[in-house]
C-alpha cells in the first residue's frame, strides 16, 4: 500500500518520506494538484499585498501633497490650537479604544469566557495594530493567537473580533445617520431632529436581538465558519452597543473641541453633530476601505468634506490631521502598555 501511493503521479514524496502507519502514506507527500492551488493561492496574496501597498503609498501621497500645498495656510490654523485643547482632545481619543475593549469583552464573556482586566487589555490592545496592515483580518489573528496562551478557543476569540468589527461599523453608520444632511446638501447646516429619530428606529431594528443572531449565523455559514456556540444575549449585544456608541461619541469629542478652537464662530450645534456624527460616519466608512490601512483617506477625506461646511478649508484639514496623528498616538501608547504586559505574562514571543 505504501508502494502504491509513492508511485502514484500525483504524489510529490520526499527523498526520505516516513510512511503513516495509519494510511500508508509518506509524510511530507503533497498531492500535485494541491500544491499547485497553493502556490496560485500565494501568488493571488502577494498580488494583493501588492496592490494594497500601491494604494496606501498613493494615498498617503495624495494627502501629503495637498498638505504640502495648503500648508501655509494650515500651519496657521495648527498654531490656533492651544495646549489644553489638544490634551483634552489626546485623553478623549485615548478613551475611545478603553471603551471599545469593555463592548468586546462583554461579547466574549456573553461566549463563555471571561477575561480579567489586565490580560483582555493586553490581547485587545496589541491586536488593535493591526488595523494599520493593509488587509482586514490581521487584528483578528493577532487576538486569536494571543488568546489561545490564555486558553481562550481560537475558534470563540476569532469569532468574537468579528463579531466586534461588525458591530463597531454598525454603531458607527447609526450614530453618524444625523451628519448625513451634511453630505447631501452642502449648504445647508440646519439640524434635524428627524435624522435622530430615523437613527434610534433603525438602531432598534437592526440590533433586535433575533434579527441580529439570524443575520450572523447567515454570515458565518456564507463565510463556511461553524455557528456560533449560542445565540448571543438580547443584555449582551445592548451593552456592547452602548460601550461601543461610547468609544463613538468620546472621539467624536475629541474632534469637536479642535473644531471648536479653529473655527469659533461656527454654530454650536451643527458643528458638535458634524464632529461627533460625521467622525463616527466617516470611521465606519473607512472601515469598509478593506484595502487600506486603519481607513486611512477614506475617513479623513470624508470627515473634512463635513467639516468645510462649517469652516475654511484650511482650518478643516487642521483638524483632520491633529484627529489621525492623536488616534494613532493612542494607539501606539496604549498598545506599548499592553504589550509590556503582554511579554511579562508569556503572552507575546517565547513562552520559555
Amino acid at each position: 500500500m505504501a508502494g502504491e501511493a509513492t508511485d502514484r503521479p500525483d504524489a510529490v514524496p520526499t527523498d526520505d518520506a516516513t510512511v503513516d502507519p495509519a494510511v500508508g502514506v509518506p509524510v511530507g507527500a503533497v498531492p500535485a494538484s494541491a500544491a499547485d492551488a497553493v502556490a496560485v493561492t500565494g501568488g493571488r496574496s502577494r498580488l494583493l499585498d501588492a496592490v494594497r501597498w500601491g494604494l496606501l503609498v498613493l494615498i498617503l501621497g495624495a494627502v501629503g501633497i495637498t498638505l504640502w500645498r495648503n500648508w501655509e495656510a494650515v500651519s496657521g490654523q495648527l498654531g490656533r490650537l492651544g495646549w489644553s485643547v489638544v490634551l483634552g482632545a489626546f485623553v478623549l481619543v485615548t478613551a475611545a479604544p478603553v471603551l471599545t475593549l469593555m463592548g468586546w469583552r462583554v461579547l466574549l464573556a456573553d461566549l463563555g469566557t471571561h477575561l480579567p482586566a489586565a490580560p483582555a487589555s493586553s490581547v485587545f490592545l496589541v491586536g488593535q495594530l493591526g488595523k494599520y496592515l493593509p488587509g482586514s483580518v490581521w487584528t483578528v489573528v493577532a487576538q486569536t493567537e494571543m488568546g489561545a496562551r490564555l486558553d481562550v478557543p481560537r475558534r470563540r476569540m476569532a469569532v468574537v473580533g468579528i463579531l466586534s468589527i461588525g458591530l463597531a461599523v454598525l454603531t458607527g453608520c447609526l450614530l453618524g445617520i444625523p451628519a448625513i444632511p451634511g453630505l447631501v446638501d452642502r449648504e445647508s447646516d440646519a439640524f434635524s431632529w428627524w435624522w435622530v429619530v430615523l437613527a434610534v428606529v433603525l438602531g432598534g431594528v437592526l440590533l433586535w436581538p433575533r434579527l441580529l443572531n439570524a443575520v450572523i449565523a447567515r454570515g458565518l455559514r456564507v463565510l463556511g465558519r461553524e455557528p456560533l456556540e449560542h445565540e448571543l444575549s438580547g443584555s449582551a449585544i445592548a451593552l456592547t452597543s452602548v460601550w461601543f456608541v461610547a468609544a463613538w461619541v468620546s472621539t467624536g469629542l475629541g474632534t469637536f473641541l479642535l473644531a471648536r478652537s479653529v473655527a469659533p464662530d461656527a454654530p454650536l450645534g451643527p458643528l458638535l453633530v458634524t464632529s461627533v456624527c460625521g467622525f463616527a460616519l466617516a470611521s465606519a466608512a473607512g472601515m469598509f476601505s478593506f484595502l487600506v490601512p486603519a481607513g486611512v483617506g477614506v475617513r479623513d477625506g470624508i470627515l473634512a468634506l463635513l467639516l468645510v461646511t462649517l469652516m475654511p478649508l484650511p482650518a478643516a484639514t487642521a483638524v483632520v490631521v491633529v484627529a489621525r496623528f492623536l488616534a494613532v498616538l493612542a494607539d501606539l501608547l496604549l498598545a506599548g502598555s499592553a504589550w509590556a504586559w503582554g511579554r511579562r505574562h508569556h503572552l507575546l514571543g517565547s513562552t520559555s
